[in-house]
């Protein structure tokens, strides 16, 4: 029986201040395509600064998705971003083009290559209960994680390698919220797409410098005005309030922080997610690795393995 052919999907990820946003539009003029955010805060309307959007005027005529689809005081789920980004990309794919995904958003990006389908539970998730997890993976490895999994649900983890965390932490999820053995219901992940994932990197003390220079060019384009108006709305008990550049205003407007303590946090907690954000690509996803800003010849290369791939 012949198999059906998987879509390809480009994915263009990195950390912050990397380049994604300039090299997706190049590619998706040059391999006729279309782009999904796979950032987690760029789907908030008002929220364009401290997010580094890409504005309607940039974009070249290239059609983006996921980008202004939540208001503030809404949650975006990693399930709703499975679907929304599967159904785009089968219609992108439809109309002959390229779906090309960018973003940052190393545990969105990972789901969505993994194919799983959400359940109910899933839109409604313990985040609580997940972040324990993968904050346990962070600190004791993926390896302590899986063997949680292994003493509540042996056949669960017997499937599932400790190298796969999201699917790890989902099984646990599962038990916790369901009161049933993952293994008990079928697990309906497949790998879906033929992806292939560039990701961006730099030499650290270069990329931080971008990250610092970046936060200076927001605050000139009116970063702080931008989270004033977040803190107004509710701030830090939004869904959108947890984003970094918003939350760090957030004692500032209290009274209890300086402006310039304000914004050395913004920078640090920036640098830091980047930081994670290579950890999380290093150590959870297969990707290919090219640093652009010090070797922009390597973008020549980037052309003959897209064209391999795509061949």
């Amino acid at each position: 029986m012949a198999t059906t052919p998987k879509h390809k999907v480009l994915l263009i990820a990195g950390p912050t201040a990397v380049g994604k946003t300039a090299l997706s539009l190049a590619l998706a003029k040059q391999l006729n395509g279309e782009i999904i955010s796979g950032d987690s805060m760029q789907v908030y309307r008002h929220l364009d600064i401290g997010t580094a959007k890409i504005m309607p005027d940039e974009r070249a005529g290239i059609p983006h998705y996921l980008i202004d689809i939540k208001t503030v005081d809404q949650r975006f789920t990693v399930a709703e971003f499975v679907s929304r980004a599967t159904a785009l990309i089968n219609d992108i794919t439809a109309r002959g083009k390229l779906p090309i995904i960018v973003g940052g958003t190393g545990f969105y990006l990972q789901s969505l290559l993994a194919g799983y389908q959400f359940g109910p539970n899933d839109n409604a998730p313990d985040m609580a209960y997940r972040q324990q997890w993968f904050d346990c993976a962070a600190d004791a490895g993926n390896q302590a994680v899986w063997d949680a999994l292994n003493q509540r649900d042996p056949q669960a983890a017997a499937a599932i390698a400790p190298a796969n965390l999201v699917r790890v932490v989902r099984a646990l999820e599962y038990l916790h919220t369901t009161g049933q053995l993952f293994s008990a219901q079928a697990d309906t992940a497949t790998e879906t797409l033929d992806a292939y994932t560039l990701c961006l990197t730099a030499e650290r003390s270069l990329l931080y410098d971008r990250i610092n220079q970046r936060v200076d060019l927001m605050l000139t384009a009116g970063l702080e005005a931008e989270a004033r108006w977040l803190y107004d709305q509710g701030g830090a008990d939004l869904p959108a309030g947890k984003g970094i550049g918003y939350h760090e205003w957030f004692p500032y407007f209290a009274g209890t922080q300086s402006r310039d303590a304000t914004i050395a946090a913004i920078k640090q907690d920036s640098r830091r997610y980047a930081k994670r954000q290579l950890t999380w690509f290093r150590n959870k996803m297969t990707v290919d690795w090219v640093d652009l800003l010090e070797h922009p010849e390597l973008r020549a290369s980037i052309d003959q393995r897209l064209a391999s791939w795509l061949s």
